[in-house]
């Protein structure tokens, strides 16, 4: 009796380990295998991942190196001006590589004009700058539209395909016929979808450094512009 339910529990116990790598056979999937299972939709979507990972990580370093400021710059520049030294005042902004001492360069330049045009060629400087720092964010959002509808065309492909085989199967449809169409809708959907999301994110958040950048620029402007009109008051 004993030796009976040993081999009784013995079975379950296999039969257990059974379904349990029955189970984890299934929850394996070859990556790879299920990316080519994508088409040649997959490819225009590999491209628009790299595009969009290479415009991310050069406009952060490029914001990154503008949004650089030294703290005691537009003291400095307020000293040099109050004493005339407008040759040393110019020395420091080209010596300090962001769009503020770029700006404040050009309105040293046009110290002993009126205001306005003073104002108006640094906000000349400024627009340029900006467009410096927007540089590539257009396609970047590009990425983001485009990608999840790409993907959604790989869908539309897929379902195609898997309607067309079961056209000709007729009667004899079987599972296998389908499953390359499904892959394919499945697949390029969560791909572009990916694609598109993360794209998504990286450019608001490299928008809202551009804003933070501008920001400073717009403060060092409206700094400088009260230094000039100091005399005058």
């Amino acid at each position: 009796m004993n030796l009976f339910m040993m081999m009784q529990a013995a079975g379950e116990a296999a039969a257990q380990g059974g379904e349990i790598a029955g189970e984890e056979e299934k929850v394996t999937i070859d990556l790879i295998e299920l990316v080519m299972q994508g088409g040649w939709i997959m490819i225009p979507l590999f491209l628009l991942s790299f595009v969009a990972v290479y415009i991310f990580i050069e406009r952060y370093l490029a914001i990154k190196r503008a949004s650089r400021e030294d703290k005691s710059f537009m003291n400095r520049i307020k000293d040099y001006i109050h004493d005339g030294k407008i040759d040393s005042a110019l020395a420091l902004c080209q010596s300090n590589n962001n769009p503020v001492s770029r700006m404040i360069e050009k309105g040293i330049t046009r110290i002993g004009r009126p205001l306005q045009d003073v104002n108006t060629a640094i906000e000349n400087v400024g627009n340029l700058e900006v467009s410096r720092l927007e540089k590539g964010l257009p396609v970047l959002a590009t990425v983001a539209g485009g990608a999840p509808m790409i993907g959604f065309t790989g869908t539309v492909i897929g379902m195609i395909k898997s309607f067309w085989e079961m056209a000709n199967a007729g009667s004899n449809i079987e599972v296998d016929m389908l499953a390359g169409g499904i892959y394919t809708a499945l697949v390029t959907t969560v791909t572009g979808l990916i694609v598109g999301i993360i794209a998504y994110f990286a450019y608001n958040w490299l928008v809202a450094r551009v804003e933070n950048v501008v920001f400073k620029m717009e403060a060092r402007t409206m700094e400088f512009m009260d230094l000039l009109n100091e005399p005058a008051g």
